[in-house]
């Protein structure tokens, strides 16, 4: 219940809005916003209406008449109104495949052959919306269209682009580092030499008139002209389109209706070669499926006899038409399986003898022989001859074979071998047969179906193969039936197949087999007509091989096709008596008794007459019940009568020539009517055979009828068994579809009675006849309903509209007729769920709708038989009658009279007719509509589930009616009946009700019924009256929003309601439909009277003006009115952003997209191009600036990503993590002193809570930067005027709002760069290829055979493990010259182009992006100079001006941004230098920062940028401390950070700035030039350092050494040291060297201490450096610079935002958390102690709290890591040599990181010094002996490096306890060196001295920088016996040590043991004990260590 109360909150909305007017303050939003959801209050005369309701739109037509079309003709007028070609009725020619059409030959033909010719012939009526593809279903952003969009784009330059990967500098280089730099004492090079430099560089061009005193005003429109010119026009053309799914508003038109081809495959007969060549023979081809156990293509006859062979037949073969000639065919495959085989069967002169005896010479001559069987070949062909004289017209089954299709197929595609043959023979020939090819292939396929997609059938792009059939297998005589050949191919399969048995007869058949070309030449169908392109009839075509597909398939007719085969199967002659051996069987088609009425309609084979009279079987030699392999093709007749039929005769043929035997003998007769009942008669037939001629009239009659006095064979007993079969578009073979056909017919001709099979229906008793065959289409088979479709729902929406009249009765079929509609169309839609496209449309019905369905002429035909009726056929309006075919729709429309007036319509001609001009006849869609509103039930059901159907057929039929009865041009209002547009009312109404109630059982339903009424509400609005539409849309959405806000989980049916919201305004004319011409005037307002722009009550004012203006911008209630679409849309926007719309966070993508999409369309709609047209366009979508700017705190935060990158500025990272110190950096100081950092942070009014004080969802990236671009083409394209005064309205809180939004915007499109590019193209490259391997490994799962085919596809197969990929023996060549054969290799990496083409267009958005919000910051400055009270908004204004410089940006922008900067400037002087103190620091460093860039024009803006800032800043105050000293500071910041900085262009720039001072007249006489002269030399100084720095960049510590002396050299400039200290930190902490940089922040916060205890007296601070030396002993320095040098109080010094309390305990802090990082926790503790007292003066607990955390954090630490602490290592370095330059005879001790080996130091110096001097000329001294400079080669540098140890004396030891102590302020090192007195290194022990030397530091380890130079050297030698004394300790320490250890450690111990008592290199105790102590020494001297090493001993042995 609490739920529900909330929505109903929700819904009132006044509570919510009051509350969020009052946090709105703290927000930053405005209530003028913030009603957003309750707009208009105080604004608006009109009642409100919240958001979640639609408002009543507006009476569009009544608009339109009401305020006629003001504009003039062009662009903008034809916004106002349609085309008034919108939409037209097109015939469109139907597009015909063969030369002629396929019609019957016969001129009569009876009504149904009428109806289904003309439904084949006639051409498509289809209605075409002119503009349709304008609308955003059809103009899609794709890539291609953005492509064509993006043509001649201007390449943008970029910085970051031109910058080279090396340094551009490198020769200057080089020379540098062969010569040393000289570092002496002073910080700066001599100023003669560097101001000689400057004066000698070259200026960059000046800007003309820069220093002219032109008026503001002049120098705006001076810019503004400048920034408009050559700009891109379309933004959306260079932003990428969101991805989303297919677009729901896409609707795809339908196919065309065509004939349907399975895969296509194009099989040659090259040759065929026998062992011997005797007699011609002949061949046939045909497919079968042995799964199906069906034959799935008609027969292929050819043969290949030599013209030799051929002659030998003369006699008996008529001349061969030429289409007999064919030796290629095509063959269709719809359903291709493993089971598919090509079956080849030869056939020859029919000869005495057996199949076997006549094949036997075959089998036993070979063809090399031939000499040798000279005499019996001759003894052969003679005979051959004579029997083809004698018996030439009869033939004998020979031989056959068959080749398994898919593995040819299959293979092809994969093996990658040369040679073009397949070999496939028999015999004993091992693993010839086309199986063992890949077992693995085959065995896995047979078990499992495949279908159609699998991709191991696929036949559309195999490489074609030429197969060698070697074997053919001899024809067994009794196993000719079909059953027996699918016995043999399966046995086939298997590897032990019984035909390998088999004695084969040797025979050579090439073939080629590929797949079929797209439009092959010269081909025939399979009723021989001839497909286009057929250039020349005498060429030897391809035949089309018509398919029997495996299983049905469904595909409407739509060509007249009349064939029928007829397969004699078996005779059983058994017992007839009488001598009948050699069977034929003649078969003829008759269409009478007599003998000469045999028809020539046969098909001929090959080489003969194309058509013949008749057809005889193959001879079977002696055989009396023989079975037939034959296939007898027939062209049916188009119209059949009771007398066609088939009549068979058998005959016996004598093969041997004896006297006065006749060849051929009848000896049966038998026959099979055509007809039966009307029907055409197929099927299989056994009939009984007759002895005798059949008697008179026997044809129709069927066999099976005793007739008297016929004798039969074996008693009428059925003998002989044959099967008809029909493929033909005429004859349905269906029962039920025959019946209600024929009733049609029936009504049609008015001829009764009418007998349909044994019944004979009377008229009275029709109607009922009529309905039931209407209800019992249901029962009929799917095969026919598909194949008839056209025809059937032809007839079915006849009878809706004519109904017929029957006994003088009008009968209404309509309901039965919608009834049969819907139940075929649900049929069809369940059974093909394979053809729909996404909206659930099936395409068979979607191309009858567009491309058959048309109004039927309603009208009696006048020439029609019999009384009236039903007039004729179906004639359509002006159909003209004529015999041959209807004349197609003449478009002239003269004899179309008005339909809905029966008054009018002729004169009648009859009584009926005169009844049917009384009632009139019906029109489709009001009829379509009436039933549909009263159906209810399972029809109501079944209509619903595919509304589409219905809603697609009402709307073609309205547009019919209405170009039919010429109401297309008239208005909109008169168009259709009242009533009719109730109907629409209700069924609308109804239906939305059903998309309410039943969304959640019925998903998959709703979602299509949710997308068929958008689409028909879209339809609707092309061609009714608007405004009733608008109003059904409400009625919809009405009922839709209600429920929304009743659901606790409303986001699935909120996502129906823009998926409707979409489909609905994807309408080509949506920004027409949005009147964008009407000016929201309220209605009832005076004329609008002139008011002053700058009434500054504006958000309460009346005025009538302004309310306009709020009113453009906010979802008022005109507004939502009158532009009611785009009003849905905002709304939607802004409900679904808004954060408190619950359970709707779901849909932010999809309704962004939406909004996107349009503007996306918009955009390039060429309608739309004229800029003042775009800028009425933008006017409807002005609001969403309102929506998006509340949605600030929601958006994605692109600054982010920007402080990681670490702009080159001195603030540059996250300002919220200041507690990680992950990165050490000035900003957190600033952050946490509590200044905001300006430029890079999120805008202040970001941080601030949220409204609803919950936290907002942040929406995605993709979604804020498609609400950004949005944004952005609002702004570029409204008008200028329009937003000015708006912004004038709006609150300086809502100003800053908009500031935030852009800049985000800023941010959001900052150009990536083309590295970026290349750099997520190798990444995607890598991921999407292993994405593609694991999906693969997905599907296929183990390897087998798909695995296998996977592989192939890839062109990978090495070899198959089954020993090769495919049998043994075969030689298998690909012909290379056939190109069908494409390899699909995925291109996924993209090539240089793309990438640069991607650069390209992201520079250009980025630079067009932020032009266009360079124009918007320009409109609001202009508000604010004409409303003085906004002068805050300015520091906002330059604050996205700054952020913009701060970004990547090209050369363009940054012109026009600079002019924009100066004009800003110096409109507004003390903006900078008085209130933004901080933008202005910020401003120098991007001008200097530009000032170095590499590319001309950007720097010479930026200089004079930097000149006039300093002239106006000295015109203000006469003194430019100031920025002197920002600029110093900003170029000192500039010059530590910037990686790719270039001294080079900042000279050039500085030049430019002299130049400027040196040429201004005006202030020649001031102290100007002077100042800016120091300046400008001051600046080249810190420069020049820097070029040396620049060198050093490789050599860490020089480039410190460098940086240090900088910092030293402004030892008297605090801030700027400062500056430098700090840089040191930033590279220190770069490297790593964590303890060093909380060195660098400790001086500065010692620096800072000193000027605050110079400042302020407060006991809490510290006093200056004395309170940091406990934490290094070093931080005196700073404290160098007493009073005298600098008083804190002069302007510009010590103004930093660290010379505060803050910034000290900021940099403290960050001291901290360095040392922390550096593991020197003790000295954490030391920095907290300094700061504790502060954050206890200022009570800050929360502080305190988090201080003691992080020092118990430190201390437990120091607990954990007791004994496991390293700190650093050490290494003394000499450098020797005049190379080094200033570092010649230099020594230093280097800290390295913990644990490195003097190797690891060796290296990395040898081979840095390496690289600079060469290798030859280093090298490194080993040892770590003094160094005699004389001995050491002058061209030589020399570098020696020793190990050192920090050095303690003993009182020291005292104080350094820990390992900390020993390892923190260490200043003394020292080294050993051996020696013995003659020089050698190592000698015995009693001659082993020692030279230990100590250095002296000259600061205190850890410092600032990580060497630091020798003082001081002292040495100590040690005797051999003091050597021994140390050894002993060091042992005794050792033993110790490995006693001591807790737990004990073996190992250890056994170690130092070994070590103590063996005798080993460093000879142990033993050896000492026996050198010194054996006897007592002389020399007094030694007395004190003999007795010392004897201690030593002592202890030792305590051990």
């Amino acid at each position: 219940m609490a739920e529900r109360r909330a929505f109903a909150q929700k819904i009132s909305r006044t509570v919510a809005a009051e509350v969020r007017k009052q946090i709105s303050g703290q927000y930053g939003g405005s209530p003028q916003l913030l009603k957003n959801l309750n707009i208009g209050g105080s604004v608006s005369h009109h009642t409100t209406v919240p958001l979640t309701e639609a408002v009543d739109p507006v009476d569009v037509e009544e608009y339109l008449h009401s305020h006629p079309l003001a504009a003039e003709p062009g662009p903008l007028r034809d916004l106002l109104e349609f085309p008034r070609d919108d939409i037209e009725v097109v015939a469109a020619p139907r597009e015909c495949r063969t030369l002629v059409s396929a019609v019957p030959e016969e001129s009569e033909m009876d009504p149904h052959v009428r109806d289904c010719v003309r439904s084949y012939t006639e051409d498509w009526a289809i209605v075409n919306r002119k503009y349709h593809k304008l609308g955003t279903g059809f103009n899609p952003n794709t890539l291609d269209k953005q492509k064509e969009r993006q043509k001649g784009l201007p390449k943008q330059v970029f910085e970051s682009d031109e910058a080279p990967d090396g340094n551009s500098y490198q020769d200057e280089q080089d020379d540098l580092k062969r010569r040393s730099m000289s570092i002496d004492d002073t910080p700066r090079g001599s100023w003669a030499c560097s101001i000689f430099d400057l004066k000698n560089s070259q200026p960059d061009a000046l800007l003309p008139n820069l220093l002219d005193r032109t008026p503001n005003e002049e120098i705006d429109h001076h810019n503004e002209d400048q920034r408009k010119s050559g700009r891109h026009k379309e933004l959306f053309a260079l932003h990428p389109a969101p991805d989303e799914e297919e677009p729901i508003e896409r609707l795809s038109v339908p196919e065309v209706p065509k004939e349907h081809f399975g895969q296509r495959l194009l099989v040659k007969c090259l040759s065929l070669k026998f062992e011997i060549e005797i007699e011609p023979i002949f061949a046939s081809l045909a497919l079968y499926d042995v799964k199906e156990k069906k034959k799935i293509s008609e027969n292929f006859y050819f043969d290949l006899n030599s013209e030799q062979m051929k002659g030998m037949l003369r006699p008996h073969v008529p001349p061969a038409a030429i289409s007999t000639l064919a030796r290629s065919a095509i063959f269709s495959i719809t359903y291709p399986s493993q089971d598919v085989f090509l079956v080849i069967k030869l056939e020859k002169v029919l000869q005495q003898g057996d199949i076997g005896e006549c094949a036997e010479p075959y089998m036993i001559f070979k063809e090399s022989d031939a000499a040798k069987n000279k005499e019996k070949l001759e003894k052969l062909k003679g005979q051959a001859e004579q029997f083809c004289q004698r018996l030439g017209k009869y033939r004998m089954p020979f031989a056959w074979t068959a080749i398994h299709l898919m593995n040819i197929v299959s293979s092809a595609g994969s093996l990658e071998r040369d040679s073009t043959e397949v070999e496939v023979g028999t015999g004993e020939r091992k693993g010839s047969w086309s199986e063992r090819r890949n077992s693995s292939i085959v065995g896995r396929r047979s078990l499992e179906r495949t279908t159609s997609g699998d991709e191991a059938c696929n036949l559309s792009s195999f490489r074609p193969a030429t197969l060698t059939v070697t074997n053919f297998f001899k024809q067994e005589g009794d196993r000719l039936s079909d059953e027996d050949l699918y016995k043999f191919l399966a046995d086939m399969r298997r590897p032990s197949s019984v035909l390998r048995r088999l004695r084969p007869i040797t025979a050579q058949l090439k073939i080629d087999i590929s797949p079929a070309p797209e439009n092959p030449h010269y081909c025939l169908t399979p009723e021989l007509l001839q497909v286009k392109l057929y250039p020349d009839s005498r060429v030897r075509p391809t035949r089309e091989i018509l398919e029997f597909p495996a299983r049905d398939v469904y595909v409407p007719n739509t060509t007249y096709r009349n064939l029928l085969y007829v397969y004699p199967q078996s005779l059983n002659f058994a017992n007839r008596q009488g001598s009948a051996r050699n069977i034929t069987v003649k078969v003829q088609f008759m269409y009478g008794e007599d003998p000469s009425n045999a028809m020539p309609v046969i098909f001929g084979k090959s080489s003969c007459p194309e058509f013949s009279k008749e057809a005889y079987t193959a001879v079977v030699y002696h055989n009396r019940s023989p079975d037939f392999h034959e296939e007898i093709k027939i062209k049916l007749p188009a119209t059949l009568t009771d007398h066609h039929h088939l009549l068979f005769t058998f005959y016996h043929v004598s093969c041997q020539q004896k006297q006065n035997t006749p060849l051929e003998t009848p000896v049966g007769y038998t026959w099979i009517p055509m007809l039966q009942n009307g029907r055409l008669k197929t099927g299989q037939f056994c009939l009984p055979v007759s002895l005798e001629k059949p008697p008179q009239a026997y044809s129709v009659l069927s066999p099976e009828v005793p007739l008297p006095g016929m004798k039969w064979v074996d008693n009428h007993k059925g003998v002989f068994n044959v099967e008809v079969v029909a493929v033909s578009s005429l004859h349905t073979q269906d029962p039920y579809l025959d019946k209600f056909f024929a009733l049609v017919h029936a009504l049609d001709e008015h001829m009764f009675p009418v007998r349909i099979g044994d019944m004979r229906i009377m008229e009275n008793n029709l109607e009922n006849e009529l309905k039931s065959s209407i209800s019992a289409l249901n029962s009929s088979q799917l095969e026919p309903v598909v194949r008839f479709l056209h025809l059937l729902l032809d007839k079915l929406i006849l009878l809706v509209v004519r109904p017929p009249v029957i006994a003088g009765q009008i009968v209404n079929l309509g309901q039965a007729s919608f009834e049969a509609m819907a139940s075929i169309i649900n049929r069809l839609h369940k059974n093909l769920d394979g053809n729909q496209d996404q909206h659930g449309r099936n395409s068979l019905l979607a191309s009858y709708i567009y491309y058959v369905f048309r109004l039927p002429n309603t009208y009696p035909n006048s020439p029609s038989p019999g009384p009236g009726g039903l007039g004729g056929s179906v004639h359509y309006a002006t159909m003209a009658r004529s015999a041959v075919r209807p004349a197609s729709l003449n478009l002239n429309r003269s004899r179309s009279l008005s339909n809905s007036n029966p008054d009018i319509s002729g004169t009648p001609t009859s009584p009926d007719d005169e009844v049917r001009s009384i009632i009139g006849t019906k029109l489709f869609h009001e009829e379509l509509a009436l039933q549909w509103v009263v159906c209810s039930g399972s029809v109501r059901e079944a209509a619903l589930q595919q509304a589409w159907f219905f809603f697609e057929l009402m709307v073609k039929s309205m547009v019919h009616h209405l170009y039919f009865a010429d109401k297309l041009e008239a208005t909109r209002k008169n168009r259709f009946p009242e009533r009719f547009m109730d109907d629409v009312s209700a069924l609308v109404s109804t239906i939305a009700g059903d998309i309410v109630s039943r969304f959640q059982k019925d998903t998959e339903m709703v979602e299509r019924l949710n997308t068929s009424l958008a689409f028909f509400l879209n339809d609707l609005l092309s061609i009714m009256d608007r405004g009733f539409v608008f109003g059904l849309i409400k009625t919809c959405y009405k009922q839709v929003s209600a429920k929304v806000y009743s659901l606790t989980n409303p986001s699935n049916l909120a996502s129906l309601k823009l998926d409707f919201l979409r489909i609905i305004c994807s309408h080509e004319h949506y920004v027409t439909l949005n009147l964008p011409c009407s000016l929201l005037t309220p209605p009832a307002s005076p004329s609008p009277s002139v008011s002053s722009a700058t009434s500054q009550s504006s958000g309460f004012s009346t005025n009538v003006q302004d309310q306009k203006i709020a009113n453009m911008f906010e979802l008022s209630v005109p507004f939502r009115q009158q532009h009611y679409l785009a009003g849905l849309v905002l709304t939607e926007l802004a409900v679904i952003l808004d954060p408190d719309a619950e359970g709707l966070f779901g849909l932010h993508k999809k309704v962004i997209n939406m909004v996107h999409n349009l503007l996306s369309s918009h955009d390039s709609d060429p309608r739309y191009a004229d800029p003042q047209v775009k800028a009425r366009v933008a006017m409807l979508y002005l609001p969403l600036i309102g929506v998006i700017m509340e949605t600030v705190p929601q958006l994605y935060d692109f600054t982010e990503s920007h402080n990681q990158r670490g702009r080159p500025s001195c603030v540059a990272v996250d300002d919220y993590e200041s507690e990680g110190g992950s990165m050490i950096s000035q900003t957190v100081a600033m952050a946490i002193a509590g200044t905001s950092v300006p430029q890079l942070t999120r805008p202040s009014s970001f941080l601030l809570p949220s409204s609803g004080g919950r936290q907002h969802s942040t929406f995605s990236t993709e979604s804020s930067r498609s609400l950004l671009i949005c944004l952005l083409w609002v702004l570029k394209n409204a008008d200028e005027s329009v937003l000015q005064k708006w912004f004038t309205d709006l609150s300086v809180l809502q100003l800053n709002r908009l500031l935030d939004l852009l800049y985000l915007c800023v941010s959001c499109f900052e150009y990536k760069g083309k590295k970026v590019f290349e750099r997520m193209n190798s990444l995607t490259f890598k991921k999407s290829k292993d994405m593609r391997a694991k999906l693969e490994e997905a599907i296929l799962g183990s390897i087998g055979a798909r695995q296998e085919m996977v592989r192939r596809s890839r062109g990978q197969l090495e070899r198959s493990p089954s020993g090769s990929a495919f049998g043994s023996q075969e030689n298998l060549r690909w012909r290379k010259d056939m190109t069908h054969w494409r390899q699909n290799t995925e291109k996924l990496d993209k090539s240089r182009a793309e990438i640069e083409h991607e650069a390209l267009i992201d520079g250009n958005l980025a630079t067009e992006a932020n032009l266009i919000i360079l124009d918007t910051l320009e409109i609001v400055v202009q508000t604010v100079s004409v409303t003085e009270s906004k002068e805050s908004i300015l520091g906002g204004v330059l604050k996205v001006l700054l952020h913009s410089m701060a970004c990547n940006q090209s050369a363009l922008y940054l012109q026009h941004c600079f002019a924009t900067q100066r004009a800003l400037v110096s409109k507004f002087p003390e903006l900078l230098f008085e209130e933004e103190t901080e933008q202005c620091a910020d401003l120098c460093l991007r001008l200097l920062r530009h000032c170095s860039s590499s590319i001309g024009p950007i720097r010479s803006h930026a200089s004079a940028s930097l000149y006039l800032l300093m002239r106006q800043n000295f015109e203000i105050g006469n003194n430019f401390a100031r920025v002197k000293m920002q600029v110093t500071m900003s170029l000192s910041s500039l010059v530590g950070t910037s990686q790719n900085f270039n001294e080079e262009f900042l000279r050039r720039s500085l030049k430019t700035i002299l130049t400027y001072a040196e040429e201004d007249l005006e202030l020649r006489e001031t102290t100007f030039p002077d100042q800016v002269q120091d300046l400008v030399f001051n600046l080249h100084m810190i420069l020049s350092d820097t070029v040396k720095m620049k060198e050093h960049q490789e050599d860490p510590e020089m480039l410190i050494d460098l940086m240090y002396r900088i910092a030293k050299g402004y030892q008297n400039s605090p801030d700027l040291r400062l500056t430098w200290l700090q840089n040191m930190a930033g590279k220190h902490s770069e490297r790593s060297n964590h303890a060093e940089s909380a060195q660098c922040l400790v001086h500065s916060a010692a620096l800072v201490a000193e000027y605050l205890s110079m400042l302020e007296d407060r006991k809490y601070l510290p006093v200056g450096c004395v309170t940091f030396q406990n934490i290094s002993s070093n931080v005196l320095e700073e404290s160098a610079v007493s009073d005298d040098v600098v008083s804190p109080d002069e302007e510009g010094i010590c103004s930093g935002k660290y010379f505060t309390e803050a910034g000290l305990v900021g940099l403290l802090e960050q001291a901290a958390a360095s040392f922390s990082m550096a593991g020197m926790y003790e000295a954490v503790n030391e920095v907290y102690k300094v700061l504790i007292p502060i954050h206890e003066a200022n009570r800050d607990a929360k502080k305190l709290s988090t201080i003691h955390g992080k020092l118990q954090e430190a201390f437990s630490k120091i607990v954990h890591q007791d004994g496991k602490r390293m700190f650093g290592t050490y290494f003394r370095v000499g450098f020797y040599g005049t190379k080094f330059g200033d570092l010649d005879e230099q020594e230093f001790v280097y800290k390295e990181p913990a644990i490195t080996k003097l190797a690891e130091i060796s290296h990395r110096l040898e081979g840095f010094y390496g690289e600079r001097f060469g290798e030859d000329v280093l090298e490194v001294i080993k040892d770590s002996n003094p160094v005699d400079k004389c001995k050491l080669d002058p061209n030589k540098a020399y570098i020696q490096i020793t190990y050192v140890e920090p050095y303690f004396d003993t009182y020291e030891m005292k104080d350094r306890i820990t390992y900390f102590d020993k390892n923190y302020n260490l200043r003394r090192f020292m080294y050993c060196t051996p020696f013995t007195l003659d020089g050698r290194a190592h000698g015995d022990l009693h001659e082993q001295f020692k030279r230990k030397t100590i250095l002296t530091t000259s600061h205190a380890f850890p410092y600032i920088k990580t060497r630091i130079n020798v003082i001081h050297k002292e040495e100590i030698i040690l005797t051999p016996i003091e050597v021994a004394i140390e050894d002993m300790q060091k042992k005794t320490q050792e033993l110790a040590f490995a006693t001591h250890q807790d737990p004990a450690d073996p190992k250890m111990l056994q170690m130092v043991l070994q070590g103590s008592v063996g005798t080993t290199v460093n000879q142990g105790p033993l050896e000492v004990a026996q050198v010194f102590l054996s006897e007592i020494p002389n020399d007094p001297k030694l007395f004190r260590h003999h007795n010392k090493l004897r201690l030593c001993f002592k202890d030792f042995t305590k051990r």
